[in-house]
Formats: C-alpha cells, structure tokens, sequence
C-alpha cells in the first residue's frame, strides 16, 4: 500500500527509527550510478527529448519515475517490456492500469488493426457499440452506458449530470481522493476547512466552493456534510487506491449507500483502478447500487478509452436531454469520444481478458506478493504494511491506515525512490507515483518470488542486516 507526497508524523515515529539516514543516502547514491551506468540509450534520448519536450517527456507524469532520466522502453509484450538498452523487466505497473490486461493484446492488436484499414472515426456508432453497451451493463448492473476518452472525462460529464439533475453546486469526494485531473477533486481537508491538493497547479476557482470533502470510513462526518442540503453527487472509489489501498471498513459502504439516498445525492462509484476486484469492480464484487459507475484506462487494453453507467432512474432522467438540439455544447461528449477505433479496442479487450478465469489466475499472484512482502516486514521487525485488493497490491513504511490523511502523513519520498530504484535496477517496475504491484495473467510465480527476493534484498541493505 502507498504512502504519498507529505511527510510529517508517522515517518519519525516509524520509519526513521529503524532506518539510518545516512545509509539510505549512501545506498541510494550507489543505485542511482547503477542506473546511470546501465541505461546510456535512455540518456541519450531523454537529453534529446529534453529540447524540444517540456520537462523531456511526452506528460508530465512520466518525469516521476527513479533515476536522473525516463527508461525509454522499445517493446511490450505480456508482463514484461524491453528498454532502449536492451534491458528486459517484468512490469509491475503495467501503465498504472492502462495495461491491466498486459501488453500486446493480440485480439485488440487484429482488432485495432481491422478498424483502422476501415475507418476510425466518422461521428456516428460503429457496429461494436451496442455490444460494449450490453456487456458494460451485463458487468457492473447498471443499464444504460457512454463512453468517453478517459476516466477524468467521464467523472467531468458524471458530475455535469449530477449538477444539472439536482439543482446543487457542489461535488463530494473522500479526502487525499483520486479521480484523475477533475479539478473538483483535487481537494483536501485542511486546517481550515477545504483547500487545493499539493501540487495542484492553477485551479480555476477556489475548491472550497466547488467541494465538499470528508474522510474515508467516517460516516459521522458524511452524514453532517450531505445534510447541509448542498451536494449534488459524491464521487468515491469503493476503496482509496491511489494514496495506498485503504479498504472499507466493515458496513461503511451500505452507510453510504443509505446517506445518499436520504439526503438526495447521487452515489458515483470509480472503478477505474478498483476494476482490480474483478470483472465488475467492487460494484459487483461487493453487491454495490450506485447512481453512476465510471470506469476508464484497462477496457480498451492500451487504447485511450472510458465509459459511464446510469443507475435506470438515472438513465430516464437524462434521456429526455440527450436529443436536445443543444447537446453538442452540454458540455458533455467531444468529437472523438466513442469513436471507432477504441470501441474495436473495448469489445476485443472484454470479451477476450479481464473475465473470472482472468482473475483466478492474477489475483492469487497478488496474494503471493501480499505474503511475501508481509514475511520480509516482520522478519525485520519493521513497522510497516501490506494490502491488498483483488490483483492489485502494495507496501508501505506505516501501520495501515483507516483514511486518506492517515495515509499521507505516512509518505517517506526518500525511501519510496531507493525502493523503486533497487527493483528497477533489478529488472522490476513499480508504479512511480507509489509501492503499488499489479498482476495480469501473463505474469507468474517466478515474478513474484523475483520480487520478494529483490524486496528483501533492499531492506537487509537499509537496516544493515
């Protein structure tokens, strides 16, 4: 499980007192000349990229990662990917998602393929939209569906939705959330009540009028805040992901299902990293009755594609505007959203890959990694975690916590970028952002015990033994 961006009271009082600082300085600088030796194609590029590419890379995310420079990757099959230099890597970020399914796909690759010698994208549904409608539904329970071209989009028109329906202004979300670049959401609880996000670079208007925020697993606090008659949706993750794998507490959802209804606010669920749960999210996986589902990233296998689901409430309610002469500046939509290409893309990806037998195989992979990460900590003696969801799991240099704030304080950016650099040195991606481990089918035990052999090896090296 992660710990993110802010340091303050957990790393003193857990982490520091078993790590040396200076040793860590010294391992990380040996690690960081490793990297530098073994990547001399990637230098080469990333200094070529660098005059012509803000920050030397196509988005800005991708200057996250450990080193002095981007890995430059040449091909991607499976579980694994080959660097510029010839270095291959068993990939356990797989896109941050993007790739849940792995690499190369072979159906999508034929299927994008096909669509792009026939046309890619004309404004009008292809033969496969009714198809990813009806399987959408089939998975997740909700009856009507759109696509979009990236989760962020969809919780943008999600949220549009909300507004319009109800007549109230403001979103809600859990606090240290993610829902990828909605401004709404790139909000905290701070001392003062709701403020930006660190980080978050010139928002359009201040969030604390646009937002509501309460904590994760408090549902005191949610239903003081909904009741304050203001809030047109909360947009949550079934689970926080993205600030470590905060579970829900046992009931907390049922609560918040409950909450919503009496106070008139529509329940919006994110599957987009929690799809980790299985073929239907935790939606399915945990008996959900949200008010809109919206999914992004793995559905299209690699290709840019997003979709969002109406509760039959919900549908008949918003089906009376979707034929408006005026939708085509609702502010929903765009001109390439549901086109062809990355409709091909989502039917070959869904009906090919992240069915049961998927999951049956990556999620006990993600239990082999929990154990043998957890054995690594407590041969150690050292106080941190690890969580798990469906095939998705990470460590962190914490106890586990029971909400997003909790979860940041714990954030150790020195240790987090030694972790990631020992693996990678090592021939194991991590996500960059966090501890976070996803498996697909392609990957195997053999994979994983790499790992728990590397992890380990990395923290004898801290803690000297």
């Amino acid at each position: 499980m992660e710990c993110l961006h802010l340091s303050n009271p957990w790393p003193s009082r857990y982490v520091a007192a078993m790590i040396d600082r200076d040793r860590l300085a010294r391992l990380r600088a040996d690690e960081e000349q490793r990297f530098a030796d073994t990547h001399p194609r990637s230098a080469e590029l990333s200094a070529e990229a660098r005059r012509s590419l803000l920050g030397g890379v196509p988005m800005p995310w991708m200057t996250r990662w450990p080193g002095a420079f981007p890995v430059f990757f040449e091909t991607a099959s499976g579980a694994r990917f080959t660097d510029v230099d010839g270095r291959e890597y068993v990939d356990l970020c797989l896109g941050d998602t993007g790739a849940m399914t792995g690499h190369a796909l072979p159906a999508v690759t034929e299927a994008v393929a096909e669509r792009a010698r026939t046309g890619i994208t004309t404004m009008l549904p292809s033969p496969d939209a009714a198809w990813v409608g009806e399987e959408l539904a089939r998975r997740f329970g909700l009856p009507q569906w759109q696509m979009a071209m990236t989760a962020t989009d969809a919780n943008r028109f999600v949220l549009r939705f909300a507004r319009h329906l109800t007549g109230r202004p403001r979103a809600a979300v859990m606090d240290w959330c993610y829902h990828g670049t909605v401004d709404e959401t790139l909000a905290i609880l701070g001392d003062d009540g709701v403020v930006s996000r660190p980080g978050a670079m010139g928002p359009p208007v201040d969030v604390a009028l646009t937002t509501a925020v309460v904590p994760f697993n408090d549902v005191d606090a949610l239903d003081r805040r909904l009741a304050e008659g203001d809030v047109a949706a909360l947009l949550m993750e079934p689970a926080l992901t993205n600030i470590g794998i905060v579970l829900p507490e046992p009931g907390y959802l049922d609560a918040v299902r409950e909450i919503t209804r009496r106070h008139g606010v529509l329940w919006v669920i994110d599957e987009t990293h929690t799809l980790c749960a299985g073929p239907g999210g935790c939606t399915a996986a945990w008996g959900l009755e949200p008010d809109f589902v919206v999914m992004g990233k793995p559905i299209g296998g690699g290709v840019p594609a997003a979709a969002y689901g109406v509760s039959a409430e919900v549908a008949e309610a918003l089906n009376v505007h979707m034929h408006g002469t005026e939708i085509d500046v609702a502010g929903v939509g765009g001109t390439l959203t549901g086109n062809a290409l990355a409709l091909a893309a989502v039917r070959a990806t869904l009906s090919t890959t992240l069915r049961e037998d998927d999951f049956a195989r990556a999620i006990p992979l993600a239990e082999r990694f929990t154990a043998g990460v957890a054995e690594v900590i407590e041969r150690h003696g050292l106080s941190w975690h690890v969580q798990r969801l469906g095939c998705r799991a990470e460590y962190w240099f914490c106890p586990p916590p029971r909400n997003g704030a909790d979860a940041a304080a714990a954030a150790d950016e020195d240790l987090d970028a030694f972790m990631h650099l020992w693996a990678l040195n090592r021939g194991i991606l991590l996500t960059p952002f966090h501890n976070m481990a996803l498996f697909s089918p392609h990957h195997t035990e053999a994979d994983v015990d790499l790992h728990t052999e590397v992890f380990g090896d990395a923290v004898a090296a801290l803690v000297g033994g």
